[in-house]
């Protein structure tokens, strides 16, 4: 990271899209250009889980994270979020792949929601049965 200036990570789960960018720095965590306490509205536990991959290998310290997010709710985005720090934390740090993928950082969540179908009222729910 001596000659870059930061390093790039991308997430997504769901609809949600999110961009990571790790600048070498004391762990402030920026979210769409806010604090990240104030973007997931002062939730300390999704603050934790956006932090988790950096957590497992020590670094929360020495990266400075800013991070666009956008699509979906605050619960596919922190997820997004977390995959594009593993993504980014890997880049720059090969030998913690192994490390990050035992825990599952570097798995992407592929469940998607389901179309809703025509004749019915949503993907699968139909209209109630009526024998008479």
């Amino acid at each position: 990271m001596a000659d870059k200036k930061y390093v790039y990570g991308l997430g997504r789960r769901k609809s949600a899209t999110a961009r990571a960018r790790l600048y070498k720095g004391k762990g402030e965590v920026t979210i769409n250009e806010k604090p990240a306490l104030e973007y997931l509205s002062g939730n300390k536990t999704l603050l934790a889980e956006v932090t988790d991959p950096l957590a497992l290998v020590n670094k929360q310290k020495e990266f400075d994270i800013t991070i666009r997010v956008s699509g979906g709710g605050l619960s596919g985005q922190v997820d997004a979020i977390k995959l594009a720090v593993a993504k980014a934390l890997t880049l720059e740090h090969s030998d913690l792949r192994t490390t990050l993928k035992k825990a599952e950082f570097l798995k992407r969540d592929p469940r998607e929601k389901e179309r809703k179908k025509y004749g019915l009222r949503s993907a699968r729910k139909r209209e109630q049965y009526s024998k008479r």
